[in-house]
């Protein structure tokens, strides 16, 4: 029965690793890359609302040249450094403002003050107040040219570099973390490592295994919590207590059997009084295509739980000009 048990597992595991090396995750076009948008106060301070239009116009950059990237603040960045170059006074009625500024743009590394590629572009803006002929240049920057094409596809290429030469280290990390039952942690830094990186496949397939050490783990969490609340109370109550964990616990958990066993035992005194059924996978859904979606979302929370660092950048040339 053991044996048998392990069989299916195995079959399991090596299902989702086969799906997880074909299924995109993302638009047809479309690569994922652990790259945060970053507008930060420079050397110019963003008027209110210029801060919020930079960080879509950057991130229009991204999707125009087929990035999908992180909500959050991560190792990689796309930043900004806005530097003005002049400023003229139109007579009015009403007076307005024309003013002409650089946009260096540049995607770094954050954690090691290093820049992977840059380009600029001069944009004019006009307006009757110097916020608004600010706001107004931004909103002239273009998203979509040969240059950042350019700009973008050698920041990408060096942030394959940078995985190819440290994906190695980084899978070891997350096993050490899965054996500490650090599941977040893990899987956020093998889901952070890009379909194009040579270890790609390898991060992959122990990726399958920590989720399945998630699951299996919350599974004993919860099995333990259902058996208590159902031991203190063996009645409707006590029922509703233990459906609560037990519905935590996911069809391929390796403890679902006892789970099973248990929501029986229960179903079996209170009778019609417990309106409660165990998980199961539906027909029709792509299990496998939901458990790697669960895998992403767990490291992505993770990530997003993350207190946010504040990063000099002093080390951006135009920073210090």
């Amino acid at each position: 029965m053991e044996n048998g048990k392990l069989k299916i597992m195995k079959r399991t595991i090596l299902s989702i690793a086969l799906a997880l090396m074909s299924l995109t995750l993302f638009a047809a076009n479309t690569t994922f890359l652990p790259i945060t948008v970053m507008v930060e106060n420079l050397t110019e301070p963003f008027p209110a609302g210029a801060k919020a239009l930079m960080e879509s116009k950057l991130t229009q950059v991204l999707t125009k040249n087929g990035i999908a990237g992180l909500d959050y603040q991560g190792q990689f960045a796309l930043t900004v450094v806005a530097v003005p170059i002049d400023k003229d006074i139109i007579a009015g009625p009403p007076a307005k403002i024309a003013e002409k500024m650089e946009l260096n743009l540049y995607v770094v590394d954050l954690y090691n003050r290093t820049i992977f590629s840059s380009t600029a572009i001069n944009v004019r803006g006009l307006g009757e107040t110097e916020t608004k002929s600010y706001v107004d240049a931004i909103r002239r920057m273009p998203v979509q040219s040969k240059a950042l094409s350019q700009f973008i596809e050698e920041g990408k290429a060096k942030i394959i570099d940078y995985y190819d030469a440290k994906a190695p280290t980084i899978i070891k990390k997350a096993q050490a973390l899965c054996q500490q039952k650090e599941f977040g942690e893990a899987l956020h830094l093998l889901t952070m490592i890009p379909e194009e990186c040579k270890y790609y496949d390898e991060a992959l397939r122990e990726g399958v295994k920590v989720y399945q050490a998630y699951v299996d783990n919350l599974c004993n969490i919860n099995m333990a919590a259902a058996r208590q609340a159902w031991a203190a109370e063996q009645n409707s109550q006590g029922a509703r207590k233990a459906g609560e964990y037990l519905a935590q616990i996911l069809p391929d958990a390796a403890c679902y059997g006892e789970a099973m066993e248990l929501y029986k035992e229960i179903k079996s005194k209170v009778l019609d009084d417990w309106k409660f059924e165990m998980k199961i996978y539906q027909d029709g859904v792509d299990i496998e295509k939901e458990r790697i979606k669960a895998m992403r979302d767990i490291g992505v929370a993770w990530g997003e739980h993350q207190p946010k660092q504040t990063y000099q950048l002093d080390f951006l040339p135009a920073f210090r000009r």
